[in-house]
């Protein structure tokens, strides 16, 4: 008996029937004709299915559209445990950060060396502008810059193990911490006393982190906090827990920084 699905029961068959095939998103979308952030609309039930859409669908991923459409619609539990068990695996290779002290430093350096100087960059702006530079560079290559990992925390994004860095960092002459007043409130600041070691950052690196700062690095802590609360890695994850990296493909825009090209499919 056919039903009338939601757009999200819609994209949650189709989820799952792309991971039973093994497929990444990157693939799928291809063989549909399709950008990725479409499909990861799809699958997020904020986009709807075109019929030729389904038709290319049901041809890549070998269902009738009447027997998607029915209630009793399963996907085999047996394919489907271990095509997830081994997406998965996958996925955990990819996406899982290692934090990378030495990058980490030279990129807070690189920061601080632009930034310092403007009095709004207290330790509110400075997170979200790693916060922005890590996940956009994920977001274009695929690869972790620093490999830190945030959490998500009321204020935005933090990342994790932080103050032991920034202690490690005072400890060693590179940066000093100071208090000023702005605005009439304590901030936090910090004030780098050596410089990059520019040979640690690679041009591509370089150049996501000169992006991010020219875009953000003049907005208010509230200013950027509030686009950070935006961005669907974090509207995504849940409040107190790690904020995954995969989650950058689903960015619309203002956030994405990948060039998908024309959403027009090929006839």
């Amino acid at each position: 008996m056919n039903i009338k699905l939601s757009q999200e029961q819609i994209g949650q068959r189709i989820a799952k029937l792309r991971k039973m095939k093994g497929l990444s998103q990157e693939d799928l979308a291809k063989s549909v004709k399709i950008s990725r952030p479409s499909l990861a609309q799809i699958e997020l039930g904020n986009r709807s299915v075109d019929v030729l859409e389904f038709q290319r669908l049901s041809m890549v991923l070998g269902f009738s559209l009447d027997d998607f459409m029915s209630r009793d619609f399963s996907v085999s539990q047996d394919t489907e445990g271990k095509a997830e068990s081994k997406i998965k695996k996958a996925d955990e290779r990819i996406s899982v950060p290692t934090l990378k002290v030495s990058k980490f430093k030279n990129v807070l350096l690189y920061i601080l060396e632009r930034c310092a100087g403007k009095p709004n960059v207290g330790e509110t702006v400075l997170y979200k502008l790693l916060y922005f530079s890590d996940f956009n560079y994920y977001e274009l290559y695929e690869e972790h810059l620093t490999g830190a990992k945030y959490r998500k925390l009321p204020y935005g994004p933090v990342p994790q193990k932080l103050d032991t860095i920034i202690g490690q960092m005072m400890e060693s002459g590179q940066i000093k911490r100071i208090k000023t007043e702005y605005f009439g409130k304590i901030q936090t600041r910090y004030i780098p006393l050596t410089k990059a070691d520019l040979k640690e950052l690679r041009a591509s690196e370089k150049e996501v982190i000169d992006k991010v700062i020219e875009q953000l690095s003049d907005w208010s802590a509230a200013a950027i906090s509030n686009y950070s609360h935006k961005d669907m890695p974090w509207v995504a994850s849940k409040e107190g827990e790690e904020i995954n990296y995969e989650l950058a493909f689903y960015r619309d825009a203002p956030f994405s920084v990948r060039n998908y090209g024309d959403e027009i499919e090929e006839q």
